[in-house]
């Protein structure tokens, strides 16, 4: 699909049905939506930190949509658009990132580490790469279990450098995993542009060093995406055949509220990626083109999904924060003596210094 939402080559186009194409493009501009209000949320000191996921949005859910929902999905901490893609509520995207009591993971991670068991999401961890490996060994074990399902691992051309990626790649070819490496090239490793990372032909071109059969495609085109990810999860599946793609992309935000990207991009950059080549622009015209979206539609959607968000936002700032006795539990099936004193001595000094703690913003 070009920038005017023209297919390219008919035999590529999936042929997907209208309800799916409204679906990824709802999810697309839901999570856009999210994502400018937390941000703004982070700026105004109401959340302590927040990542976007703008012009990325095409890799999520053209990859998402292309998975069973079975399938277990290993992320970085840029993949937001998977987990809203598979049903994940705002309320607990809002949660999560507030660290109140409705958050799954008990306010324990910082913001946008996400997690959700039923959906087969496996909590975000901040370290680089950590991920690679790991979901190597849940692909082997699937294998051993002749489950029928896949592994998806999502990484950024940055962390491509990392050890651990080269000890997941090479496990995965040797021990032919049904896993599916899902780089999202979006031209920086924090400041590092990718002409600063690797002299080589990006992060695809390793892939036959390995024995990994590879792809690069346009990230920016959800259907590309779709089909690169459907044939890629069919071979693992199917022939327990590891597949690395790289999707090129672009990364439109800073890289977290604790970066200021203007210090080493222009901003003609940027707004040449935001206005001419964004996968949310590109789908809509595909709609447009089709009569299936109308200025009239947008203007709908926009307003409604804005308003879903802010109710859930809302929501999020009201509720309190998990007990601090919750920093003690879920560590060991039974308590040890050393965290019963630690509890215990916790216990002792608010009831002498409570005064000077804001306990009232928290459960009992």
């Amino acid at each position: 699909m070009d920038r005017q939402g023209h297919i390219c080559a008919p035999a590529e186009d999936p042929q997907l049905p209208k309800e799916l194409v409204l679906k990824l493009y709802r999810t697309m501009t839901l999570l856009n939506t999210m994502d400018r209000i937390l941000y703004e949320s982070q700026r105004q000191g109401r959340i302590s930190f927040y990542m976007t996921n703008y012009g990325e949005e095409g890799t999520h859910v053209g990859s998402a949509a292309a998975l069973d929902d079975t399938d277990l999905v290993f992320g970085q901490y840029r993949e937001a658009g998977v987990l809203m893609y598979r049903g994940y509520p705002l309320d607990l995207f809002m949660a999560q990132c507030y660290g109140n009591a409705s958050d799954p993971g008990k306010g324990r991670q910082m913001p946008v580490h996400y997690g959700c068991r039923e959906r087969h999401f496996v909590t975000i961890s901040s370290p680089l790469a950590t991920q690679i490996p790991q979901a190597v060994g849940a692909a082997y074990a699937i294998k051993r279990a002749d489950a029928s399902r896949a592994v998806i691992c999502y990484f950024g051309e940055g962390a491509a450098s990392e050890g651990d990626a080269h000890a997941g790649f090479n496990f995965a070819a040797t021990l032919e995993c049904p896993i599916v490496f899902f780089c999202r090239n979006n031209g920086y490793a924090i400041s590092t542009p990718t002409s600063e990372q690797y002299r080589g032909d990006g992060i695809a071109a390793r892939g036959p060093g390995y024995g990994l059969m590879s792809i690069r495609v346009d990230g920016n085109d959800v259907f590309a995406v779709y089909n690169a990810t459907r044939e890629a999860r069919r071979r693992a599946v199917a022939q327990n055949q590891p597949v690395l793609i790289e999707a090129m992309t672009y990364r439109i935000g800073h890289h977290s509220t604790s970066d200021d990207s203007s210090a080493y991009r222009s901003v003609d950059e940027v707004n040449y990626w935001d206005k001419q080549d964004h996968p949310i622009s590109r789908l809509r015209h595909y709609m447009a083109n089709r009569g299936w979206w109308d200025e009239e539609q947008e203007k709908g959607w926009r307003k409604s999904s804005r308003k879903m968000v802010m109710e859930a936002f809302e929501q999020a700032e009201r509720k309190p924060k998990p007990s601090p006795q919750l920093l003690f539990s879920d560590v060991y099936r039974e308590m040890p003596p050393h965290l019963r004193r630690q509890r215990a001595a916790l216990e002792r000094h608010l009831q002498h210094y409570g005064e000077h703690y804001p306990l009232e913003h928290f459960e009992k």
